[in-house]
């Protein structure tokens, strides 16, 4: 498994030069601290996390960078804090650790957690500024649009609509894409000429559909670059935006926040890099994203590595979000759920195993039911936990014979062929970026473990369909015990532990050839549900 304290070695520039292959790098969202963190954060570093467990699994001599962190700057840090009678270092310095503590809890091994607000940040962001500044991609100019404080960023006219509603006159004016609230403002910014890398996106993207998922997000992008891209605001007055990285050598204006947070999937592997801009990792392999920054991540931050003439993302998974009762979570409703209280009532190999099997095909909005978080936890219970307990059992072990006949395995081949398939089952879906239905393939192969069990019925039949019994079940769960790594670390660790499998036959490569050690009967693998 990925250790903390292994990775982060991997994270210094002089591990990185010496490796001879590029760690594989991915980044979830870099989060906005306004508000303690909700359940859809905890989706973001879930699905980060198993993508980042399954290649290090695939390719244990390969790296994994693995970055997530807080995006510190902007509007509404300024004014939260200023709500709380906090200075903004400070008040993100409270809220940051809660992120922190979610990842820890929820078993998601980043090797490194970038804050904007830290001086390394600073350095970055007026590095690149510069470096575009140098080549006459920024200038100063007046701006006229639609700004949304929620959202931090200005809207054109093609990105919003008025929304009559009963009892608001007039009529409120939201973004198309967020439905956030925004107002017509005016101001005096730097600009950057986003207009002149129209023609070098679309060619990009149009000739890799893969390059953003699911299809529908590329397909959108695609549509979008079809029309004249306008240049776009990345600084504020800093008289109405204090808290961010001054411009350099415009004490005057603010660096807007979502530029500075781009720049942070650069800085978190050493931007700028040293010998004359050799990469310590870049580029990113895959950034998971919420799809409502989409148009951030495929539209202004590649603009800017092609202006940096860096290399684009390789790929980005913009997944849905995470509704209540199918209805959108939201503080002002009172219906988001907390994703600590989550983990406390359930354990986090029942949320992850929730989080992935319901949101891992990342194309429409999610429903977080206490019911079927409910339900999927007796499910995973009964069909993991339950074979477990079953086929160790003293009513198989004591009636054993040393070994079966062909005959007595026969039942038993359909689960052994299904079980040597899974890693490769597996791999297929993962690549395809279908979490849900890799999870899934899983819960098939024990599913079908616990019906050939119960047809064997070894607790009443022959010594040695007891054996097959044994033997085959056993086989199942450490290939499935394997192939869980990703989703559910901690009770995989803890089965394959039970079933005596060494720390050095744990990788993926092990699910069609491996070997069990010393059996611990009667383990319990999942906690007793908290009331």
């Amino acid at each position: 498994m990925l250790r903390h304290s292994v990775l982060l070695k991997a994270c210094t520039p002089c591990r990185w030069a010496s490796t001879i292959i590029k760690p594989w790098y991915i980044t979830t969202p870099i989060f906005y601290p306004n508000a303690v963190p909700h359940i859809g954060h905890l989706y973001s570093l879930v699905t980060a996390d198993i993508f980042a467990r399954y290649h290090a699994l695939k390719n244990p001599l390969r790296p994994v960078s693995f970055v997530t962190g807080t995006d510190e700057h902007g509007l509404k840090i300024q004014k939260a804090a200023l709500n709380k009678g906090l200075p903004p270092k400070e008040f993100c310095d409270a809220i940051s650790l809660q992120f922190r503590k979610l990842a820890h809890e929820a078993d998601v091994n980043f090797t490194r957690f970038i804050r904007t607000s830290e001086e390394a940040h600073y350095t970055s962001v007026e590095h690149v500024w510069r470096q575009l500044d140098k080549l006459g991609l920024i200038y100063k100019g007046s701006y006229s649009g639609w700004y949304s404080i929620t959202d931090e960023c200005f809207y054109t006219d093609s990105q919003i609509v008025h929304i009559a509603e009963e009892g608001h006159t007039p009529a409120r004016t939201v973004s198309k894409e967020t439905g956030a609230t925004v107002e017509y403002s005016s101001e005096i910014n730097y600009m950057f000429r986003l207009s002149q890398f129209r023609e070098a996106l679309l060619e990009h993207y149009s000739s890799d559909p893969e390059s953003v998922v699911p299809l529908a997000h590329h397909a959108h992008l695609v549509s979008i670059l079809q029309s004249p891209l306008e240049d776009i605001s990345i600084s504020r007055p800093r008289s109405r935006l204090s808290w961010g990285i001054p411009v350099p050598n415009d004490p005057d204006h603010t660096v807007y926040v979502w530029f500075d947070a781009l720049i942070s999937y650069l800085t978190a592997i050493g931007y700028p890099w040293p010998n004359s801009g050799v990469s310590q990792g870049w580029p990113v392999d895959m950034q998971i994203i919420g799809k409502d920054i989409v148009r951030f991540h495929t539209v202004y931050l590649p603009a800017v590595l092609l202006a940096l003439k860096l290399p684009l993302q390789r790929q980005i998974l913009a997944h849905a979000h995470w509704t209540s009762s199918q209805k959108k979570m939201s503080k002002s409703l009172g219906n988001t759920t907390d994703p600590f209280q989550a983990i406390k009532e359930f354990g986090i190999d029942s949320v992850r195993y929730y989080l992935a099997k319901v949101g891992g095909r990342f194309q429409d909005d999610v429903d977080w039911s206490h019911v079927q978080v409910t339900k999927h936890d007796k499910e995973l219970q009964a069909v993991l936990g339950n074979l477990y307990m079953r086929i160790t059992s003293p009513a198989i072990a004591s009636r054993m014979a040393p070994e079966c006949s062909a005959s007595d395995r026969e039942p038993f081949i359909p689960l052994l062929e299904a079980s040597k398939a899974l890693p490769s089952v597996l791999s297929n879906y993962m690549d395809k970026v279908n979490v849900a239905d890799a999870l899934e393939a899983i819960m098939d192969v024990l599913r079908l473990a616990n019906k050939c069990l119960t047809d064997a019925a070894p607790w009443k039949s022959s010594p040695e369909v007891a054996r097959a019994s044994y033997d085959s079940c056993l086989e199942s769960l450490r290939v499935s015990g394997i192939c869980l790594q990703p989703f559910m670390p901690r009770v995989a660790g803890k089965l394959l532990d039970a079933l005596g499998v060494s720390p050095a036959e744990r990788s993926w490569i092990n699910g069609q050839v491996g070997s069990i050690g010393d059996v611990v009967a009667g383990v319990r693998l999942f906690p007793a549900v908290s009331k």
